[in-house]
């Protein structure tokens, strides 16, 4: 039974990881919205997280020599949004083209947001599923205890 209950753990925390590596990126894609000249000389390039579940697989052995197991999800790759920049006519601007038209970044703030939404609701969901299976494993061991 308690093999059960740290299973749930697990593939828990292994969800508030990735969520919060999603959430991270998210806040980084909406600081750099605005970001017409990076290091490399562009604009910034939205990223996002890929995740992949982890089933059962054997990661390394633990301090006894016994295998690990990993379950859950994580994030298997970041990936640079290939879609093109976004284009606006600001001749003012230090970044202009000879045309006038700078080039932001493919950042939609508003989709950001929604994004960031979803990751927080998923990081809450699995916040109140270690809580849960905190109290029942708590509640099991006081029924035991009698």
């Amino acid at each position: 039974m308690s093999e059960y209950f740290h299973g749930v753990m697990d593939v828990s925390a292994s969800a508030l990881s990735a969520e919060r590596q999603r959430m991270n990126l998210i806040a980084n894609n909406i600081a750099n919205a605005s970001t017409t000249r990076g290091a490399d000389g562009k604009p910034y390039k939205r990223k996002y997280a890929v995740f992949s579940t982890v089933l059962d697989r054997e990661m390394q052995t633990s301090a006894d020599g016994s295998p690990v197991k990993e379950k859950g999800v994580r994030v298997d790759r970041v990936v640079t949004d290939d879609s093109p920049y976004l284009r606006v006519y600001d001749p003012n601007h230090p970044d202009a083209d000879a045309n006038g038209y700078v080039e932001y970044p493919n950042v939609n703030v508003l989709e950001e947001m929604v994004d960031l939404v979803a990751a927080s609701r998923a990081y809450e969901a699995n916040t109140a599923v270690m809580k849960i299976t905190k109290g029942m494993l708590t509640r099991a061991l006081e029924i035991l205890r009698f």
